[in-house]
């Protein structure tokens, strides 16, 4: 009886780790291809000099191709989605509580209000340029929360109609494309500015629209930058749930004819994790050799998120959205940045 009953408490998990095991075949490939280009990226840094993350965008957009289909498909969007999360949420050993609390309410008023500014922008913007009104939210929630991501799920909880799966790829490729833009732009913009490494952070995070590019293009610049980017970003990336609640609430009745609804997505669990080694690093809980052995393993894991990243990453793809979606999202690009620049300009972050 104690043997059925071990069998059956073993199964799940056993389960799951066999499931798991089992994926292994399927993005291997894919995964050694990005590993491959993360090696090469940081030999050129480490004896040439220069950005290693910049390097590894640079170096994965040049296989492209690989993106497209074969065998490396599933290993390149496992790169870009799970190593990433992984190495975000292991950022979280690198901060304390007190290095967020030195940052002040300054970061958290930015956040919210470039969030809901921008989303409102998004809706002037749209009816400005004879589009959709649905567009403009869906554009405007992606660039200011978090690109793509966002993109997905306020599309699973607005109403559908004949455009709507368009709009959401439209979306994506268009978000997705300016964040790159943002990464190789926005630290040279802080470069011309002088900004502090604090300023620095706080704009980048404010203002770039994935989690990747932002924390590549924060590390580009300082350690300190890019700590404090990340943090900023993870503060938009949370901002997700109440701005989906807020979506279900103002497409209610249109879900309601549709006679569908669609559940809240949870926390980004990345976003979990990060939270709970910068609470557990803050109570001195992790000894310092193993602060810098997760340390190293995140930085890995960024360089073959970004890697993997740049080989999804096609301009050619910019062309079939239309004009005036791109100049939607470049619009509200645009403003965010100036907003966040004015927060920074008076002194309120």
């Amino acid at each position: 009886m104690t043997l059925e009953r071990s069998k059956r408490a073993l199964g799940w998990p056993l389960g799951y780790a066999k499931e798991a095991f089992s994926t292994i075949p399927k993005v291997g490939q894919g995964v050694l291809v990005c590993i491959t280009i993360a090696l090469a990226t940081t030999f050129i840094a480490d004896h040439y000099g220069g950005p290693t993350l910049l390097y590894a965008l640079l170096f994965g957009m040049a296989l492209h191709f690989l993106s497209e289909e074969g065998r490396c498909v599933a290993g390149i969007e496992f790169a870009a989605r799970i190593i990433l999360r992984l190495g975000v949420a292991l950022l979280g050993v690198r901060i304390t509580i007190e290095q967020v609390t030195g940052l002040g309410i300054g970061p958290v008023v930015t956040v919210i209000a470039g969030v809901s500014l921008t989303i409102l922008a998004g809706v002037v913007l749209a009816r400005l340029l004879g589009l959709r009104r649905d567009l403009g939210l869906l554009t405007g929630g992606s660039v200011a929360i978090c690109g793509a991501s966002a993109a997905l799920a306020l599309s699973a909880v607005m109403p559908r109609h004949e455009h709507s799966e368009r709009q959401t790829i439209l979306t994506v490729v268009g978000v997705t494309t300016l964040s790159t833009l943002a990464m190789i732009t926005y630290p040279l913009i802080v470069g011309v500015l002088g900004l502090s490494d604090k300023e620095a952070g706080i704009f980048l995070g404010a203002t770039i629209h994935d989690v990747a590019q932002v924390v590549g293009a924060g590390y580009l610049i300082s350690e300190s930058t890019g700590d404090v980017s990340t943090f900023v970003k993870l503060l938009r990336v949370a901002m997700l749930v109440p701005v989906v609640l807020a979506f279900m609430f103002l497409f209610r009745h249109a879900r309601r004819e549709e006679g569908g609804s669609k559940k809240v997505p949870m926390l980004p669990g990345f976003l979990v994790a990060f939270v709970l080694l910068v609470i557990v690093n803050s109570l001195g809980f992790v000894p310092p050799m193993v602060a810098e052995g997760l340390t190293d393993l995140s930085r890995w894991c960024l360089v073959t998120a970004i890697a993997a990243l740049g080989i999804k990453t096609s301009f050619q793809k910019l062309a079939v959205v239309g004009w005036k979606p791109v100049i939607l999202m470049a619009a509200e690009t645009l403003f965010l940045l100036l907003l966040v620049l004015t927060f920074i300009h008076f002194g309120l972050v």
